[in-house]
Formats: C-alpha cells, sequence, structure tokens
C-alpha cells in the first residue's frame, strides 16, 4: 500500500500543513482546491496577497519524499494524472 500525503503552505514563510489521500488523483483534486480558495481569498480581499505552494509526497523507505512516478519518470502529479491515467 502506497502513502501519500498533500502538503500546502498557504502563505509563505509559513510551516506546511499535511492531508493524507488515497491516491494521485485525490492528491491532484486536493492541490487544485487549495490553490483556488486561496485565489478566492486574494479576490475577495479576504487577504492583501499571497504566496502559496504545494506538493505531493510519498512514504518511501521509511521517510516522506517528494512524490514521483517510477514508471514515466515524471514527478509532476497534475501532468501524471492529464497524460498518463485515463480513470
Amino acid at each position: 500500500m502506497t502513502k501519500l500525503r498533500v502538503w500546502w503552505i498557504p502563505q509563505m514563510p509559513m510551516t506546511p500543513f499535511y492531508v493524507p489521500v488515497e491516491s494521485v488523483k485525490d492528491g491532484v483534486l486536493i492541490m487544485d482546491t487549495l490553490a483556488k480558495y486561496d485565489e478566492f481569498e486574494l479576490k475577495n480581499k479576504v487577504k492583501p496577497d499571497y504566496s502559496n505552494t504545494g506538493g505531493l509526497e510519498l512514504f518511501e523507505n521509511n521517510e516522506w519524499c517528494d512524490w514521483y512516478d517510477e514508471e514515466t519518470g515524471d514527478d509532476d502529479p497534475t501532468e501524471y494524472i492529464n497524460n498518463y491515467k485515463q480513470d
């Protein structure tokens, strides 16, 4: 079983928060949703600016590391979903 999590920093500099996910597709959905929420807050003047960042991590060899696909070598989860996953 692969363990995955999204890490997200809504405003730099901050410490990230984490969201466990079941699949790369779920991770991409969470990251897209968080990005859209940050953009919504900016457009609606909830915060004056933002500098966000995030990503997908994989638990491997007893530590969290940046996600990548072993078959394709792709390390961008959004590109991976758009190019390789058809579900």
